[in-house]
């Protein structure tokens, strides 16, 4: 749902045509959210459909210039309006594995090593990739997100341990 919305946002600033709003949205998010182009063309074809953006002429190129209406406006005001509730987010891989891998009676300290080592990479990345963009506020806020959800991630992991150490179950299954 955030491409479409994302999409409207960008458009707010000013006509623009698929592969600039593809490009403009990948800066906006520092590339961690990679569009493909049939993507950006098949929402803006929902968005005009929906009566949210309207297209304009061709240029020499070839390419369209979408513009959004006021229809679009009021959905994107809406969307900026509306808290993001937890059960509308994907659910968590490493929670359901984790979950899986204790009732199956499987041993969870390498997974939860291995998770370990992954996360504080993938930290050290963001890290490196924030000092880079510092300049760029949007960014900047995602890379931050992302930073904040791999310590969080790497408390968790701590936490997971400390409850599976102190679980009567899982001290049988390790005997």
């Amino acid at each position: 749902m955030a491409i479409r919305q994302g999409l409207l946002a960008l458009l707010s600033r000013g006509p623009r045509y698929g592969y600039q709003l593809r490009a403009e949205f990948e800066a906006s998010t520092g590339a961690t959210w990679p569009l493909n182009i049939g993507q950006v063309y098949t929402t803006l074809s929902r968005l005009e459909r929906d009566g949210l953006v309207a297209p304009g002429e061709q240029d020499d190129q070839g390419r369209v210039v979408y513009t959004i209406t006021e229809a679009g406006r009021a959905e994107m005001a809406r969307w900026f309006g509306t808290p993001v509730a937890q059960a509308d987010r994907p659910r968590d891989e490493l929670v359901i594995k984790l979950a899986m891998a204790v009732t199956a009676g499987a041993d969870v300290r390498p997974i939860i090593q291995a998770q370990r080592t992954a996360t504080m990479g993938t930290l050290q990345r963001l890290t490196r990739a924030r000092r880079a963009n510092a300049e760029d506020p949007a960014q900047r806020l995602v890379l931050d997100s992302m930073i904040f959800q791999a310590e969080a991630e790497q408390r968790w992991l701590d936490h997971c341990e400390a409850v599976l150490a102190a679980s009567p179950q899982t001290q049988e299954r390790q005997a």
